[in-house]
């Protein structure tokens, strides 16, 4: 990321790290080892004049430059390029909202997500999350592929920020829903797709967070699984005090959400109601009707 990411922030109260089983509640470690304060907050999401830069490479002029510089031709320094991914964003998400982020690839949604778990570190601006975060995005964080289904319930519930007691007590309510019988005992390499989602919702879904973070809803199974996660999420997402989502399915949009944010280009175009939003971007489309 840009060299001015320092200058921003994130700041997270009482996050997964906070949560049950971890060892000091009042002092957890936050997104790139900052303190976490864990105190009660009313639950919400802050972002303020956010802006998140993707590095492309190296201007080839400049590497040309520095080359030359080693033999005393010239004294130009290398520079990155960065694309922006969010340009100066600002919105505010408050406890019992439902919100859909939609838009075409590219225009931020998924960037945006992971910038409010404090997996992106922003360029400037700031986020604040208040309350327990839960997060559906990279399912193959904390997988180990030579470790067994079992093993990598401890190693991806770990990196949620869950301790092995907490884990050890969830432990075979894991290996029931996910229904992998005594694959569960075998290296995760030798899952299929399906298995391997099927591992990864049972364990990223045990927990019910305060803020639920969603890339996307994904599927995997027989009929009876699929039955299964989906009264899972429902439970998860009513149960959350705030919902965030990025997706492009429109029935779930107007089915599960309050609150639409259309981007495009790392920009909000609009934010409101469902009802309001949700025609206008159709519109734009061509597929309203």
């Amino acid at each position: 990321m840009s060299a001015s990411s320092q200058h921003a922030s994130l700041r997270v109260v009482a996050t997964d790290a906070a949560a049950e089983g971890a060892s000091d509640p009042s002092r957890a470690r936050g997104p790139g080892g900052g303190s976490v304060t864990a105190r009660r907050a009313p639950l919400a999401i802050q972002v303020k004049d956010c802006v998140l830069q993707y590095p492309i490479g190296f201007d080839r002029s400049s590497v040309k430059s520095a080359v030359m510089s080693m033999f005393g031709k010239r004294k130009k320094a290398v520079t990155s390029q960065y694309v922006d991914a969010l340009r100066g964003l600002n919105m505010e998400i408050q406890q019992g909202e439902r919100v859909a982020l939609i838009g075409h690839n590219g225009s931020g949604k998924s960037t945006l997500l992971r910038a409010m778990a404090g997996v992106y570190p922003l360029a400037g601006g700031s986020i604040r999350v208040s309350g327990r975060i839960g997060t559906l995005l990279d399912l193959g964080v904390g997988f180990e592929q030579e470790a067994t289904g079992r093993e990598n319930i401890y190693n991806r519930g770990m990196a949620m920020g869950y301790s092995r007691k907490v884990l050890a007590r969830h432990e075979q309510e894991i290996v029931d829903f996910c229904g992998l019988g005594d694959f569960i005992d075998l290296p995760v390499r030798t899952y299929s797709a399906g298995m391997h989602v099927r591992l990864t919702f049972a364990i990223s879904t045990q927990f019910s967070p305060e803020v639920l973070l969603v890339d996307e809803v994904f599927g995997a199974g027989d009929a009876s699984f699929q039955a299964r996660a989906s009264e899972r999420m429902m439970n998860i997402v009513n149960n959350a005090g705030i919902f965030v989502i990025a997706t492009h399915d429109v029935a779930l949009v107007e089915r599960v959400c309050t609150r639409l944010v259309w981007l495009e280009a790392g920009r909000i175009v609009s934010d409101g109601p469902v009802e309001t939003v949700l025609p206008e971007y159709l519109a734009r489309i061509g597929q309203f009707s």
